[in-house]
C-alpha cells in the first residue's frame, strides 16, 4: 500500500482529521520504513491471531442463590498486548489470575486507566446475548483517547469478547434476573516515571456472574445532596469512563453513609445543578399542568453518556412519538436540561414532584425516596413496589429486551 493510499486508510478509520501528512498522525497509529520511508500502518486488534490456554484448574460455578455482585470471576480472561513499536499484539484466553506489572508502571502513578461495564444473558431457550456492546465499544474508545491510551478496532474487541463469553458460557447464571458481567479494561504499563502518553498498554476482559441488584425486589435508596464536594467541572473528565473518576467519590460516600443516606446526589456550581446519582445518570420526573415531563441532565461534558441513560431516552421518545408504545407509560415531555435543587424542592412543595432514579448497567434502574439537602429531607414518591408511574414501565421493557422476551435489535446474540 502506498503512503497516500495508507494515510487515506488511517483518517477514514478515524485516527486523524483532515491532515495531510504522516508527521500529523500519533506515532501510535504507525512506523516509518527505515529502508524506503513508507508509512507503515501498526497492527490493530486482530481476531484471527487469537490463543487459547485452558485452565488446568477448571472449577465450578457457585449456586446463583450465592452470588455477591463483583465477588465471583470466571475461570478465564481475555489479554491484549499493545506497544507503541509493535502495536496490538496476539490477544489470548487465558486463565484468570494475576497480572504481572512493574512498579514503574505508568498506571500505578498516573491512573492511565479505562474500563467499561456490559453484561451477558441467558434466554429462557439457552441463547446468549449482549445487550447495545457497540455503545460500550465507542465509549472506551473515547476514553482512552482522553487519557493518551491506545485506541482500537471496535468491532475486532467485540468479537473477541464474543469468543470469551462463549468459552465462559457455563458461568452464565440460568435464572431469571441474572447475568455475566463483562468488565473491558485498559492500563497503561510502561516502566517509566514520568507524564506522558505510554508506550506500552495492556487491555483485558474479566468476567463475573452476578445475580439481580435488588434480589429482595426494589428498595428505594436516600441521596445525600452533597455541597461539599463535586464530581466532575466542565473541562474535566466527568464524561469519560476513567478510574480517576471513581476513587474520589469513596470518601464522599462514606460520609454520606455516616448521615444515613444511601448515595451521594452530585450536585454542581452555586445554583446547585443536578449532575448524577453516585456512579449512575440521573432522572426527575415532573408535572407540568396536564402533562408529564422526565427530565435529564443533558450530556455537557461532565456527565457520562450511560448505555442505560440512552436506553431510557430512547424507548420514552418511541413512546411520545407513537412508533413504540409502552403499555402503562402515561404521555411525556423528554426533556435534556438543567435542573437544579430548588425546583426539585419548589416541585415537591407544590405537588408536582413524581419521581426521581437512577439508572445504569449494575441496577438498571433505582428508585429514589428521599433527598438531604441543606439539613432538610426532600420526599420523594414511591409506588408499593418501590417503583413510580414512569420508571415502571420503561424499567419491565429493557429487562425484556435483555432478557430475550421482548425481541430487539439491541439485544447482539453471542456465538462461536
Amino acid at each position: 500500500m502506498s503512503s497516500s493510499m495508507l494515510l487515506r486508510s488511517l483518517r477514514l478509520r478515524g485516527y486523524f482529521g483532515s491532515c495531510g501528512s504522516a508527521s500529523a498522525l500519533p506515532r501510535r497509529f504507525y512506523q516509518t520504513d527505515t529502508m524506503t520511508g513508507e508509512v507503515v500502518a501498526l497492527p490493530n486488534i486482530q481476531p484471527d491471531r487469537l490463543q487459547y490456554t485452558k485452565t488446568e484448574k477448571p472449577r465450578t460455578p457457585p449456586p446463583s442463590k450465592s452470588l455477591v455482585f463483583g465477588h465471583t470471576f470466571t475461570d478465564h480472561m481475555l489479554t491484549i498486548p499493545w506497544s507503541s513499536l509493535e502495536g496490538w499484539g496476539a490477544p489470548k484466553i487465558e486463565p484468570y489470575g494475576p497480572l504481572s506489572l512493574e512498579p514503574s508502571s505508568t498506571v500505578l502513578h498516573y491512573a492511565q486507566t479505562i474500563f467499561e461495564g456490559m453484561k451477558a444473558y441467558r434466554d429462557e431457550h439457552g441463547n446468549v446475548t449482549l445487550f447495545r456492546p457497540d455503545m460500550n465499544m465507542k465509549r472506551m474508545n473515547t476514553s482512552a483517547a482522553r487519557v493518551a491510551l491506545p485506541t482500537f478496532d471496535s468491532d475486532a474487541l467485540l468479537q473477541l469478547i464474543k469468543k470469551l463469553i462463549h468459552f465462559e458460557r457455563d458461568w452464565i447464571p440460568k435464572e431469571p434476573g441474572h447475568s455475566l458481567y463483562i468488565r473491558p479494561t485498559m492500563i497503561g504499563t510502561q516502566k517509566f516515571i514520568g507524564i506522558a502518553p505510554p508506550s506500552e498498554a495492556l487491555l483485558f476482559v474479566i468476567c463475573s456472574p452476578v445475580g439481580p441488584y435488588y434480589p429482595d425486589g426494589f428498595k428505594p435508596i436516600a441521596l445525600y445532596g452533597t455541597t461539599e464536594y463535586i464530581r466532575a467541572a466542565p473541562g474535566g473528565t466527568g464524561a469519560y469512563k476513567l478510574g480517576v473518576n471513581y476513587a474520589p467519590g469513596v470518601m464522599p460516600q462514606k460520609h454520606a453513609a455516616q448521615l444515613g443516606y444511601t448515595q451521594n446526589l452530585w450536585l454542581h456550581g452555586p445554583e446547585h445543578y443536578l449532575t448524577e446519582v453516585g456512579t449512575m445518570n440521573l432522572f426527575v420526573v415532573l408535572k407540568k399542568g396536564d402533562a408529564i415531563e422526565l427530565v435529564t441532565p443533558p450530556l455537557d461534558g461532565m456527565i457520562l453518556p450511560g448505555v442505560t441513560r440512552d436506553s431510557v431516552l430512547s424507548l420514552a421518545r418511541n413512546h411520545v412519538s407513537g412508533n413504540y408504545k409502552l403499555p402503562n407509560l402515561p404521555n411525556l415531555i423528554v426533556s435534556e436540561r438543567p435542573i437544579t435543587m430548588n425546583e426539585v424542592q419548589e416541585a415537591e412543595t407544590s405537588g408536582n414532584l413524581v419521581e426521581l432514579f437512577g439508572s445504569g448497567t449494575a441496577a438498571i434502574i433505582t428508585p429514589v425516596n428521599r433527598i438531604g439537602y441543606l439539613g432538610k429531607d426532600i420526599h420523594i414518591p414511591t409506588g408499593e413496589d418501590g417503583m413510580g408511574p414512569v420508571s415502571r414501565p420503561i424499567w419491565t421493557e429493557l429487562v425484556g429486551r435483555q432478557m430475550g422476551s421482548i425481541p430487539s435489535e439491541w439485544s447482539v446474540p453471542v456465538t462461536a
